[in-house]
Formats: structure tokens, C-alpha cells, sequence
């Protein structure tokens, strides 16, 4: 179900496989259960959430007080995001800034709109990622529900194995929340997480677009002329 990452001694760090749900299912969550058992916590605390077909870093709290300081980083937007993900068609612009309203759309998928009333906001790079499919890094802003998703569907290319978004089915919906920054204490931490699970994470190009996006955020990202 999941790697740990990281431990501190209010928080942990840990890789969550693709597949997994981290959402309670009749108040019962068997990933944070199972992180409990390995890691010896009495309770575990989410502090965010990923979808269940994207793999990678989460954050958990181990008390209360530290995952109340945890989550107001968040809610603050003081939490830097990173996800790589790989896409079926080349998209309209090779990198930019997604910036629009998300609604409800049919089934359980959203749609981006041309508002900006409470927009989603996504900047983005991609690279060739051989076989006609692109790599992205993405650094969203806000943390809207499939808001990666769906602003790489919205420029044309939708996630490779996505059931909901995406174009070409796959081993797995090609989603993984690469990086992770934020203060705590006084304190820059930081964390970077390879993907482990899917075959097209090691062709050449994915490998050679994770050598050069090592430092995400240190990249000179598309401006956020936009952004409030």
C-alpha cells in the first residue's frame, strides 16, 4: 500500500502506491491503519489528499497539534506541490499556466471552466516522452479535487491510463506527487520521491526528464501573470 518516506517526530512522510484510496470507507481508513502498525502511532492524522490512481509523497501528522500546524500550511498555500505524469497527446502549448473555475460535470468528473472567480491554478512543463506521449511536471497552487487532470485534459492531453480523463488505457493512471515543500519550525523541509510502480516510468525519456527536474523547485516556472 505504501513506502515511508520520511519519519519526524510529528510527522511522516510516506510513497503511496497507486490504487490505494486514502478516503474513509465506513470510518475506516486501511492506509493510515496500516502506516499506524509499521510505524507504531496510536493515530495518524491526513493532512491532504491524493486520488486513488496517483501514487506518491503524502504527508500525515502524528498529534494533533502538529497536524493542526500542518494543515493550516496548506490552507495558507505556504505548501509547495510537485506531480509528474505522462500523457497520451502532445498538448496545445508545451508549457503554461492552467487558470480557470472547476464544475461538476457528468458521473464523478469536473470540467474547467473560462471563469475565474475561485480558479484552479497549474503551471506546467512537458517534454517528449516517446511513443507520441508527453511528460509533464505540473505545480498546482490550489488543491481543487482532479485539478491536475483536469487542466492537462483541458490543454489537449489527458493522463495515460486516467479511467475518467484520459485517452489510452495503461498498467496504472500515470499520476505521482513528485515533490513536496513547506516550513515547519523554523524549518524548510523538503522531499523528493521517484515513481516505483509502471512501466512507462522507465523508458529513456521519463528517466531523462527526472534527472533534469531534480530541483523542481528551483526552475524558472511559467509566470502566474493571473494569479491574486
Amino acid at each position: 500500500m505504501f513506502d515511508l518516506v520520511y519519519q519526524h517526530t510529528d510527522f511522516l512522510i510516506i510513497n503511496k502506491h497507486p490504487g490505494i484510496s486514502v478516503h474513509k470507507d465506513d470510518n475506516d481508513q486501511p492506509l493510515l491503519a496500516a502506516v499506524a502498525e509499521q510505524t507504531g502511532d496510536e493515530k495518524l492524522y491526513l493532512i491532504h489528499r491524493l486520488d486513488k490512481m496517483t501514487s506518491g509523497l503524502l504527508l500525515l501528522g502524528r498529534n494533533k497539534t502538529a497536524a493542526a500546524a500542518l494543515c493550516a500550511n496548506f490552507a495558507e498555500r505556504r505548501v509547495e506541490k510537485f506531480y509528474i505524469a505522462i500523457s497520451t497527446k502532445k498538448p496545445k502549448k508545451k508549457q503554461g499556466v492552467v487558470i480557470g473555475d472547476m464544475t461538476r460535470s457528468r458521473r464523478s468528473s469536473w470540467k474547467l471552466e473560462t471563469t475565474k472567480v475561485n480558479p484552479a491554478i497549474t503551471q506546467f512543463f512537458s517534454t517528449a516522452g516517446g511513443e507520441g506521449r508527453r511528460i509533464f511536471l505540473c505545480k498546482p497552487h490550489t488543491g481543487k479535487t482532479h485539478q491536475i487532470r483536469v487542466a492537462l485534459r483541458s490543454v489537449g492531453s489527458g493522463i495515460t491510463g486516467d479511467d475518467i480523463y484520459g485517452n489510452e488505457a495503461a498498467d496504472r493512471g500515470y499520476l505521482h506527487a513528485y515533490g513536496l515543500r513547506f516550513p515547519y519550525q523554523g524549518e524548510l523541509q523538503q522531499f523528493l520521491c521517484l515513481p516505483t510502480i509502471g512501466e512507462l516510468w522507465s523508458t529513456a525519456e521519463a528517466e531523462l526528464a527526472l534527472t533534469k527536474w531534480q530541483q523542481p523547485w528551483m526552475l524558472s516556472w511559467p509566470v502566474l501573470a493571473n494569479k491574486k
